[in-house]
């Protein structure tokens, strides 16, 4: 019997030894560290008789009590959130801007536990902060000489995007369109300390790219075409091809990956944001493999937040640190049941200025209305390639009637046999410009279109159905004023598809912010005509009008003779030469050319 009762004492005196408490206790005892807050509790174990840890306190001491903090003793900025979270929590009379770090004790996966205080006159003491509190992307200091761009010299608006990509390592650059984001990324690109930058924009960008690196200098470009790897300084893809050369599951073969871009930049970056897409998934694990990567989008997205938040993910921001925290907080986000099956409901919107606020360190968003050193036009070339079997042909069948027939001295008629080549560019020209329209509307604004032909506008029209209104040389006056009167004054009406000549003069538009020429006449007064009907008395905003130009066609030719000496304000839009001088000198510019 005594056995069993020293027995029983044992067992019971060894479990008690084993209490986390307990252990903690001894290792108090003897710690002789410099992490702050076990001193503190050491100090009041031996102030206090009857002293107690909490198994929190005791859980920390075993497990940290041999970590070594780190010397800091810096101020670091305070995500926004966060520090008007700790001035609820901790009753404070001011918001504080600023935390200060003498020590950090230790880190934890999401969490830092720091020796500090939030204002100057504050005593030390521990604080435990998630990671996402501090500032990660703190801009570094930049200094840029732009006499070297003198010959095409960035807008004041301009520098200060230039500036904020050169001194961020990740960073989106939402700009409103026309704000000209693709020339601030070049020189910004210019400006940072890289040799290797991959471009990945859509399919009919990839041109206007190339043109832009060309204006600012001579390193090398590649354009990505199919399944050719040709990479350069400069290399430049489009999304739909990345799956030719990057396989996430298998990185090591990737050709991208392989080549050691410095930079990425990913033009129109709204193409990514459904992280279910196979090309999102490719794109995303190539931005996260690479070090520094720049989003460019003239759609903020914030309408529908968790459109937005692949792309805060990607640029490290601190809101996108938690999928469904961000959910629950910005997109009204809640779970139902389907079934057995719990389903999440983001579509909704929510603290949509607390997002904006948090999200300013990584974002730079611009409106034209904002911005004072824009033109009252700002006038964008979009350059193409043309593939097309039926327009070679064509241009065969003119060239051998030129050379053969006595006909071919007559402009009327050298004018009338280039008719159906003008019909095939146009035609195959629709797809890019509803792709350049729908960028437009996505950012909310409305768009007028400008053709010359019957079955392209009607093309047009159709593909955009009750969103859209036309305006064609065979419907009578009260027909056209109830197209205009529906696009000017119906929110629901965001697409203007006019006849080139019946559309572009004594009528205003001044709802659109945008005009897109699907194809070129040959009298440049028609063009500066049909742009005005948005830039006109009553508009607000600055007008941004795209010529969509296939180069390799003689389409080419007629956008450089009427954009002589690359100043399309004196020649395009200012019409400064006789029509008949400008077609006849189209005409022989088309027929010198084979």
């Amino acid at each position: 019997m005594l056995y069993l009762t020293v027995f029983t004492y044992s067992l019971e005196n060894k479990t008690l030894n084993n209490l986390p408490e307990v252990r903690a206790l001894r290792t108090l005892e003897d710690y002789s560290g410099y992490n702050n807050y076990i001193l503190n509790l050491q100090s009041k174990m031996k102030k206090f008789n009857h002293f107690k840890l909490t198994r929190a306190q005791a859980d920390y001491i075993l497990k940290f009590h041999e970590r070594t903090p780190k010397i800091a003793r810096r101020w670091v900025e305070l995500d926004s959130y966060f520090a008007q979270k700790l001035m609820d929590d901790k009753l404070l009379t001011k918001k504080p801007e600023k935390i200060y770090i003498e020590k950090l004790l230790v880190e934890k996966e999401k969490s830092f536990h720091i020796w500090g205080k939030l204002f100057e006159s504050q005593e030390l003491s521990d604080i435990w902060l998630p990671k996402v509190a501090l500032q990660k992307n703190r801009q570094r200091e930049v200094n840029i000489d732009y006499e070297k761009y003198s010959h095409r010299p960035p807008l004041s608006h301009q520098k200060e995007a230039i500036e904020k990509l050169v001194g961020n390592d990740k960073y989106i650059l939402a700009d409103d369109m026309g704000l000209g984001k693709t020339t601030s990324t070049v020189i910004a690109s210019l400006e940072s300390d890289i040799e290797k930058v991959l471009i990945i924009c859509p399919a009919s960008l990839k041109i206007n790219w190339q043109r832009e690196i060309e204006n600012y200098t001579d390193k090398e470009i590649s354009i990505i075409e199919g399944k050719k790897w040709e990479p350069s300084d400069y290399t430049i893809i489009n999304y739909d091809i990345l799956k030719n050369f990057h396989d996430p599951k298998h990185p090591d073969k990737s050709d991208i990956l392989n080549y050691g871009f410095d930079l990425v930049v990913m033009d129109e970056a709204h193409y990514i944001q459904n992280v279910k897409a196979a090309r999102t998934k490719i794109a995303n694990n190539i931005v996260k493999k690479v070090g520094r990567v720049w989003l460019l989008t003239g759609t903020p997205m914030t309408s529908r937040p968790m459109n937005y938040y692949n792309l805060l993910d990607l640029v490290d921001s601190p809101v996108a640190d938690n999928w469904m925290a961000y959910a629950i907080r910005y997109c009204a986000g809640y779970q139902f049941s389907v079934g057995a099956k719990k389903v999440w409901n983001v579509s909704g919107s929510s603290n949509l200025e607390e997002l904006r606020d948090r999200t300013k360190p990584q974002v730079l968003r611009r409106l034209k209305e904002d911005i004072l050193d824009l033109p009252e036009k700002i006038i964008t070339p979009v350059y193409l390639k043309l593939k097309s079997k039926e327009y070679e042909k064509l241009m065969g069948e003119y060239y051998d009637w030129y050379n053969s027939s006595e006909e071919s001295t007559s402009l009327t008629i050298q004018f009338s046999k280039l008719m159906k080549v003008r019909q095939v560019i146009a035609e195959s020209k629709i797809k890019n410009t509803i792709e350049v329209a729908q960028n437009i509307i996505d950012q909310g604004k409305k768009v007028i279109i400008f053709t010359n032909f019957t079955d392209t506008l009607n093309k047009i029209t159709e593909h955009f159905g009750k969103s859209a209104v036309k305006l064609d040389g065979k419907m009578s006056k009260p027909q056209r004023q109830h197209s205009v009167d529906e696009f000017q004054n119906n929110e629901k009406i965001t697409v203007f598809v006019g006849n080139l000549k019946a559309a572009g003069v004594g009528i205003t538009l001044t709802s659109a912010e945008a005009v897109i020429m699907n194809d070129l006449s040959f009298v440049p007064s028609d063009h500066s005509q049909a742009e005005d009907r948005a830039y006109r008395y009553g508009q607000k905003f600055s007008v941004s009008v795209y010529y969509p130009i296939f180069e390799n066609t003689i389409e080419g030719i007629i956008y450089n003779i009427l954009n002589k000496k690359k100043n399309i304000f004196e020649t395009v839009m200012g019409d400064n030469e006789g029509k008949g001088d400008v077609m006849e000198e189209i005409l022989s510019m088309i027929s010198q050319k084979r």
